[in-house]
């Protein structure tokens, strides 16, 4: 079996190939070249870049390669979107066939352009099942009651958001709202929050209610904690089960140097 891989940035790419790879199948990666770490071709079975518009290239290399599956692993900024990106006659087509253009709706049309080539996306989480926490507390200190009422003031609002596909985190610090995630990723609105207030933060970061666990699933890993660290935050909370948790033992051993709680509800 050939698995083909739509890398972004970070590690998931990676963690997605070695799992694929015990699994003992080989990994076709299509990688994006605004995003991904160029170590990925290292690792890769087959190998070729493309450009943020690039869709047409992209479909051509994996019915090349004779994929029938493929993974989406690691963010594409949303605003790359709106970059100097040139898109080429497969992606224009699709673009002016959305009403609108938030991450559901790209990445769902990008699904759909697959599925019209025989290719089926499949759960980026399938290789990672290990790295989904589950219900609980998750460090050896747990919320305090300041932190418990700000997680629950702030899933209202996280969820809401979610809905409406504008962005899965929220920082919040006695029962206000500091910063809504939008384009800009979870590490660069933790910062932004730090910067408006400092200390005694909670970052809220959820699933979608409707989680299509096929992509933009939540990620959260050791920079996360060093980043809420450096913003003063002192909780994090992640939707169990949907949010994938990557070097969980250094992110709770770093999470507890720095007496960060963390919980999944």
């Amino acid at each position: 079996m050939k698995l083909g891989l739509i890398a972004g940035n970070g590690r998931f790419p990676f963690l997605v190939v070695d799992g694929a790879h015990k699994a003992g199948a080989q990994v076709a990666v299509a990688a994006i070249r605004e995003e991904t770490d160029p170590k990925i071709e290292s690792v890769a079975d087959s190998f070729t870049w493309v450009g943020i518009g690039q869709l047409g290239k992209m479909l051509r290399f994996f019915k090349q390669e004779g994929v029938t599956q493929a993974i989406m692993a690691g963010q594409v900024k949303h605003v790359q979107i709106f970059s100097s990106a040139i898109p080429d006659v497969r992606m224009l087509k699709m673009l002016l066939r959305l009403p609108r253009r938030n991450t559901d709706a790209l990445i769902g049309a990008v699904a759909s352009e697959l599925a019209t080539e025989g290719i089926e996306l499949i759960d980026s989480t399938h290789f990672l099942k290990d790295d989904l926490p589950q219900r609980g507390i998750l460090t050896r200190r747990a919320p305090d009651e300041r932190e418990r009422s700000d997680i629950e003031y702030g899933l209202e609002v996280a969820r809401e958001i979610a809905r409406l596909d504008l962005g899965q985190t929220i920082v919040v610090r006695d029962r206000a709202c500091v910063a809504i995630e939008a384009m800009e990723g979870t590490d660069a609105v933790i910062r932004r929050a730090g910067e408006l207030v400092r200390g005694r933060l909670t970052v809220v970061k959820i699933a979608k209610p409707d989680q299509d666990m096929r992509f933009d699933v939540p990620v959260v890993g050791v920079p996360t904690i060093q980043t809420m660290a450096d913003g003063g935050a002192t909780c994090l909370c992640l939707t169990a089960g949907k949010t994938l948790m990557f070097d969980r033992a250094e992110m709770v051993k770093v999470a507890s140097r720095h007496k960060i709680a963390i919980a999944a509800v």
